[in-house]
């Protein structure tokens, strides 16, 4: 079968304007994600709509590098960039996960300029939900 080729000038292919830039976002939303393997930072506005993300893998680490505090620094500061050229003065930062790279990238997001309004930790948290899997025997 063979593949539809698109036509030149449909809707789909042309791309209207550059939407990014042209938004205005005085405040929003930070969420880390902070695991054992890698730190997830992803810049959102009120209504919860994604404006910016970094990852430490994005960023140019690699397998246990990812886990580091200095990937999620730079994550973070990766991350936030692009918020505060689009003029973002405050944000609230929600912190997930156990990670080392919690504190760090709070500590970046601190120092990137931003009034940071509250720090809130919704890391979930069973209330003894799941069975745990068995002990290892080695």
């Amino acid at each position: 079968m063979a593949k539809a080729i698109p036509r030149t000038g449909s809707r789909r292919n042309v791309r209207i304007g550059s939407r990014k830039s042209a938004r205005r976002i005085p405040k929003g939303v930070i969420h880390v994600q902070a695991s054992f393997n890698n730190t997830i930072v992803t810049v959102t506005d009120v209504r919860g709509q994604v404006i910016s993300w970094s990852s430490a893998g994005t960023c140019g680490f690699k397998g246990t590098r990812r886990g580091t505090p200095f990937a999620a620094q730079t994550a973070a500061a990766n991350a936030i960039r692009t918020v505060v050229d689009q003029g973002m003065q405050r944000a609230e930062v929600m912190i997930k996960g156990p990670g080392l790279g919690r504190d760090a990238a709070l500590r970046a997001i601190r120092r990137s300029g931003i009034l940071l309004t509250f720090v809130r930790d919704v890391t979930p948290m069973p209330h003894n939900g799941c069975r745990p899997p068995k002990k290892r025997r080695v």
